[in-house]
């Protein structure tokens, strides 16, 4: 089990590793024996992911890139190979949503402004299919490789107020689905590609719209998500390790085009 689930020495570019998710599971990986390069636009955040990882033990490069800038995300790849000879499974966890294009009262969906709206799908969805160039490109060269993509919950059950940020999650399973063929066919069986869809993760972006900050409490928002949460609580950062080692490792050599809820049965669950 410990080969078939195996993960060491794999090197793994990860977009976005330096948020709370993402920056979680690249610890976690690399506490597994893996070989990271944390790329995330913010260097500051992504140096001391870094360090966390090596003051365990653990092997992490620190990349700046925009995941919006083609030319930023080739070099960051140039760096990841330089630096680790090869790159075995990219992880796309670059995203999040703007204010702006939130339809909160007095907000009506009719005046979101176009550029908040195409910033929401440009950095969830855009920014998911260039790297997957990028990188897919070094897949399809070598005859292997796993992509592994962040959808949402909101692509399945899309929520009250939050339409790019759901459009753009829903678009991610779609490409999930579309590349796994793609590169199966076009190039190589043995390139995979699927996804996670996590549901309700507390992040410094979402922390307070679902916990009152004064007082700790639900905020009525949330208290309506665990009561249509089955398992009644909130994900950790770690409850997305085992999907994700599962579905980089060998243990899912015959899984692709898939996304894969990891959501205490949101999804599930009806509400009666």
């Amino acid at each position: 089990m410990d080969e078939l689930f195996g993960i060491k020495d794999k090197a793994i570019a990860i977009t976005g590793g330096a948020g709370v998710l993402c920056g979680a599971l690249a610890k976690a990986l690399a506490r597994r024996g893996a070989r990271l390069c944390v790329v995330d636009y913010d260097a500051l955040r992504a140096n001391e992911v870094c360090r966390q990882i090596e003051k365990e033990g653990g092997f992490a490069l620190p990349i700046e890139a925009d995941v919006l800038a083609k030319p930023a995300i080739e070099e960051a790849f140039f760096c990841a190979v330089e630096s680790l000879g090869r790159i075995d499974v990219l992880i796309n966890g670059a995203g999040g949503n703007k204010k702006e294009a939130t339809c909160a009262p007095p907000t009506e969906f009719f005046d979101l402004p176009t550029d908040a709206i195409r910033a929401v799908f440009d950095l969830n969805c855009l920014g998911t299919i260039l790297p997957c160039q990028v990188f897919g490109r070094h897949f399809a060269e070598n005859g292997e490789g796993v992509i592994l993509n962040i959808a949402s919950m909101n692509a399945y059950r899309p929520l009250t107020n939050i339409a790019a940020y759901s459009a753009a999650k829903a678009a991610i399973v779609n490409f999930t689905q579309w590349l796994a063929v793609y590169m199966a066919q076009r190039h190589s069986p043995r390139i995979r590609v699927n996804a996670i869809a996590p549901g309700f993760f507390l992040t410094g972006q979402n922390r307070f719209l679902l916990v009152d900050e004064q007082t700790g409490q639900q905020t009525p928002r949330g208290k309506v998500i665990l009561e249509h949460t089955p398992m009644a609580r909130y994900g950790r950062p770690d409850d997305l390790v085992g999907t994700a080692i599962w579905l980089i490792s060998d243990a899912a050599r015959f899984v692709t085009g898939t996304t894969v809820p990891v959501d205490g049965g949101f999804a599930a669950f009806s509400g009666v």
